[in-house]
């Protein structure tokens, strides 16, 4: 497909469509996972730069997107649920919402995207923390096997028993070692769900710390989770607070405090799992995005004060430069998220501190304004890991990034850490003439 027609404009568009999309030359729609060798090869051979778009969630320029051919994986929509394996097979070019809705009727789950609109690939091979991470791990943790095609054009079936390091790679390692069109995922059991959406006026900020510390400091059911957003509406702070339970109803003692607080929106009730995540929105989003990370290892009134100085600070500073959002995602994961691999992981390189991912959220409409709003992000997670080390969390200095939301020119080091001689050993081996080079992303 060329400029002009519906599905070329189809293909490049991205959630973020004002940084996340590029004009392409043009885009190419493969049906079947051959299509994908074909054309891999043949990029290869041209050295022609070029791009895998899955849902086309990623807000980095170039990640998800180019000037060269763009790849859409839209055709690659398969689900299919294995009862008695107790997995699903699930196409490259899904929706999260798409497999939740599909396995409802049986009820069971997957451990995936904690909001709506989140494409799968991309989800899976950066990690990925879930609602359901607290009882069953990482997204990546729970892939079973992937289907590959290598930059050779071969087409593979990676498992742990198969070829355990390309295993180990995919779980966290990006778009390095070719192009995954299906995964096998692993299911659990889903009945219906306690949880939804709170808003709260930013004066009961100091209410939101207290509750938000105590729950990630002394809440150890791993049914429980939350989701606080810091966010600057017209130079005035609000709060946006999901919660959750994987049950009909929490115990008493886990949301009581956060409940308490006066807000002037609470949509909190017993539901289905889908309706839960349509709860918090999808948050489309037609203009410039950014997403960083900040990682920490524990929450505190000292870090909800700076996190909420910084909602207020860039919010003013960006205001006149065409901000639309400014927030901060404040996300605390039960330590045990961590312990439920049976394999090692690209990603995380070390699972041995528990670290929860702070997420930076900035939109805005100038694309004058790019570099303005990269060097806030990247000043503004600075700040904030530096109140984490002066509280005490030193190893906030050095504990991975989480991948997916990190901001274009993150170093390699904060992702990868100790495993980048490895996975670059498995690159060398797997893609000789770097044709995954060709496409953006984290780099080896």
């Amino acid at each position: 497909y060329v400029a002009g027609d519906s599905l070329y404009t189809e293909g490049i568009t991205h959630w973020a469509n004002g940084s996340g999309t590029q004009v392409s030359q043009c885009v190419v729609e493969p049906v079947n996972s051959k299509d994908v060798a074909t054309i891999l090869r043949f990029l290869g051979s041209t050295r022609t730069p070029f791009a895998v778009k899955g849902a086309g969630h990623h807000a980095n320029p170039g990640f998800s997107s180019t000037t060269g051919v763009h790849i859409s994986m839209r055709q690659f929509n398969e689900i299919t649920y294995n009862e008695a394996a107790q997995t699903v097979r699930v196409g490259a070019g899904l929706l999260w919402d798409d497999i939740y809705a599909k396995l409802a009727p049986h009820n069971v789950s997957v451990v995936g995207a904690r909001a709506l609109g989140v494409g799968v690939p991309g989800f899976l091979l950066g990690g990925g923390y879930s609602w359901l991470g607290n009882q069953y791990g990482l997204a990546l943790d729970n892939v079973m096997s992937y289907e590959l095609v290598q930059p050779t054009g071969k087409i593979v079936e990676v498992t742990q028993a198969s070829q355990p390091d390309l295993f180990f790679a995919l779980k966290g390692g990006g778009n390095n070692f070719g192009i995954v069109t299906k995964f096998t995922l692993k299911t659990y059991p889903q009945g219906p769900v306690w949880g939804g959406l709170i808003m709260i006026d930013g004066s009961h900020i100091p209410e939101v710390a207290d509750a938000v510390t105590d729950f990630s400091l002394n809440i150890d059911d791993p049914k429980a989770g939350m989701d606080t957003l810091y966010i600057n509406v017209n130079g005035s702070v609000v709060v946006t607070q999901l919660v959750f339970y994987d049950g009909p109803a929490p115990p008493p003692g886990i949301f009581e405090a956060i409940l308490a607080i006066p807000s002037f929106v609470k949509d909190v009730q017993t539901r289905s799992f889908l309706s839960f995540m349509a709860s918090g929105g999808p948050f489309p989003v037609d203009q410039r995005t950014l997403f960083h990370s900040v990682s920490m290892l524990q929450f505190s009134p000292t870090i909800s004060e700076v996190i909420r100085n910084e909602t207020v600070f860039w919010g003013e500073f960006l205001k006149d430069k065409s901000a639309s959002v400014v927030s901060y995602a404040i996300e605390p994961f039960h330590p045990g998220i961590y312990a439920h691999n049976t394999t090692a992981t690209a990603f995380p390189a070390d699972r041995s501190i528990p670290f929860y991912p702070y997420i930076i959220w900035f939109c805005w409409k100038d694309p004058a304004m790019d570099d303005v709003f990269y060097d806030a992000a990247r000043q503004s997670a600075e700040v904030i890991a530096d109140a984490a080390i002066a509280e005490g969390q030193t190893a906030v200095a050095y504990t991975p990034m989480y991948i997916n939301p990190s901001l274009i020119g993150t170093p390699l080091e904060r992702l990868y850490g100790k495993n980048i001689p490895r996975l670059r050993k498995i690159k060398a081996k797997v893609d000789p003439q770097n044709v995954m080079g060709l496409a953006g992303g984290f780099k080896l």
